[in-house]
C-alpha cells in the first residue's frame, strides 16, 4: 500500500532535493530548477514553490537557517533540511524509483472515448498528434546531444532519456492504432454502432 505523503507534490522532492545540497532560499531554489531544466518535467509557478516550502516547513522537512538581504533587493528567508526531511526525501525516492505509480495522463482519457470519433477524423488526429510528437522527440534528441556536448554526464540526462522513450514508444502505438481505425471490418462496425450519432 502506498505511503500517504504529508507533502505529496512532486516539487516537494525536488526542493528538499536542491536543500540537500546547502541551505537556500525559495528565490534561489526557482532559479536552480530553471537552470537544470527540471522546470521542464514539474509544473510549478513562483507562489506554488513558496507554498510548498511553506507546507515542507509545517510539516517539519525545513527549518528557516537565516534571514539575508542582498542590496537592494527584499529580506530572503534561507531554509535548510532537517534530518526528518532527509529521512522523507530518501524514503519517497526509493519508492517512487522501485514502485509503478498510478498516473493519469489525459491522452488516456482520449483514447477511452476515440470509438465515438469518426475512423477518418481520429486517423487525421491521430497522425497529427504524432507528427508534433516526432517533432518533440527530436527537440529531446537535439537537446540532450548539445547537453553531452557540453559535457555534462549520461546520468544527468535519464529524465530525459526517459521522455524520450515513451515518446518512441507512443510513436510505434499511434502508427499501430491508425492502422487498425483504417481496418475496413472496424469501419464497417463504426458505421453500423456510431453512423447514426454523427
Amino acid at each position: 500500500m502506498e505511503h500517504r505523503r504529508k507533502v505529496p507534490n512532486p516539487l516537494a522532492l525536488v526542493v528538499l532535493a536542491w536543500l540537500l545540497t546547502q541551505p537556500l532560499h525559495p528565490y534561489e531554489l526557482g532559479r536552480r530548477l530553471q537552470g537544470s531544466g527540471q522546470d521542464r518535467h514539474i509544473k510549478y509557478t513562483r507562489s506554488s514553490l513558496y507554498m510548498v516550502v511553506e507546507r515542507l516547513e509545517r510539516a517539519g522537512f525545513i527549518v528557516e537557517q537565516e534571514t539575508v538581504r542582498d542590496g537592494q533587493r527584499p529580506e530572503r528567508t534561507v531554509y535548510a533540511i532537517t534530518d526528518t526531511g532527509r529521512t522523507e526525501f530518501y524514503d519517497w525516492l526509493r519508492e517512487l524509483v522501485a514502485q509503478p505509480q498510478e498516473e493519469y495522463p489525459q491522452f488516456a482519457v482520449a483514447l477511452s472515448l476515440l470509438s465515438l470519433l469518426a475512423p477518418r477524423e481520429a486517423v487525421e488526429l491521430l497522425r497529427k498528434r504524432h507528427e508534433a510528437l516526432t517533432v518533440k522527440a527530436e527537440e529531446t534528441r537535439k537537446l540532450m546531444q548539445e547537453a553531452i556536448d557540453n559535457g555534462v554526464r549520461w546520468i544527468f540526462l535519464v529524465e530525459e532519456r526517459y521522455a524520450l522513450a515513451i515518446m518512441d514508444a507512443e510513436g510505434r502505438y499511434l502508427t499501430e492504432l491508425t492502422d487498425s481505425l483504417t481496418d475496413p471490418d472496424y469501419i464497417r462496425s463504426w458505421q453500423e454502432t456510431f453512423g447514426s450519432l454523427t
